[in-house]
């Protein structure tokens, strides 16, 4: 023993015992609570982690969301301020633009609707080319103030004593307003009697008025052309909705476009097949 009387190991002050060995439970208590305190640094780490990569992501698609809005309002401008463009810059007022962008987009979207209908893309080509020769013949018409001149040597035949400031509009809407009125009231009267008649003779009077006084002023070559775009834009919607009431839809073609018949009609034959060779029951 050594000369402090203290077994090996042993501090001055102890009581003497050695401390004990953990034993195998309280290793593997151990080892699972340090695996467990491992594990759940690693999930912190993951989690805060995975919260900056959302924050990023989140900031990605604020961003990419703000760029798309700003591609789609580009999109629309282009073409609004194009339609505005052209109508200042060919007949000299924006209004012209806003008149002829929607109209434009209308009739484009009848036209597609039809041509997926089945009416056929070129009996819509053939419909725009009627409506266009039209507008031009209204703009040509009224561009060099044609119906002006007429109505004023109408006016100076058979109207001398009105004024000749006004005579081109006084003869142009009364003449209209009686022609449209009689016009109106034969038609109603076929399809209404006394009151379809009388409804048809002052509807053709407003119209007929309104169209004279517009064919009496003498607008001039960039109204007359505006004009002659908004009657080509008017009018081929109207040949469109003509034609399809004339020739109507084809059902039959178009459900067969939307229907598998061809899958039916094998998958029927393959039934009967196997029906013809698979017995049904006992034969006698």
């Amino acid at each position: 023993m050594p000369a402090s009387g203290l077994p090996p190991g042993a501090s001055p002050g102890s009581s003497g015992r050695v401390g004990r060995a953990p034993g195998l439970r309280e290793q593997l208590g151990a080892t699972r609570a340090a695996f467990v305190r491992l594990v759940s640094a690693h999930v912190a780490l993951a989690r805060a982690e995975l919260a900056d990569i959302m924050d990023e992501v989140q900031h990605v698609a604020i961003l990419s969301g703000v760029a798309i809005g700003a591609l789609i309002v580009a999109g629309f401008l282009v073409p609004i301020g194009l339609s505005l463009f052209l109508g200042e810059t060919l007949f000299g007022s924006m209004g012209w633009g806003i008149l002829h962008g929607p109209f434009l987009l209308a009739d484009i979207a009848i036209a597609a609707l039809l041509i997926a209908l089945g009416v056929g893309g070129g009996r819509v080509s053939v419909d725009f080319v009627i409506a266009a020769l039209l507008g031009i013949v209204v703009g040509l018409v009224l561009g060099l103030d044609l119906t002006n001149r007429a109505w004023t040597a109408l006016g100076e035949a058979v109207a001398p004593t009105i004024a000749a400031d006004i005579r081109p509009l006084v003869i142009a809407s009364a003449s209209m307003a009686v022609v449209l009125a009689v016009l109106f009231l034969v038609a109603g009267a076929r399809g209404g009697g006394m009151a379809g008649a009388l409804g048809g003779g002052i509807l053709g009077a407003i119209l007929g008025a309104l169209l004279g006084v517009l064919t009496a002023i003498a607008v001039g070559p960039r109204v007359g052309a505006a004009l002659g775009v908004t009657v080509w834009l008017m009018a081929w919607p109207i040949a469109m909705g003509i034609g399809v009431a004339r020739r109507g839809i084809d059902a039959d073609a178009l459900r067969a476009r939307f229907w598998p018949d061809e899958t039916i009609n094998t998958t029927k034959e393959t039934i009967e097949w196997v029906r013809a060779r698979t017995p049904l029951g006992p034969r006698s």
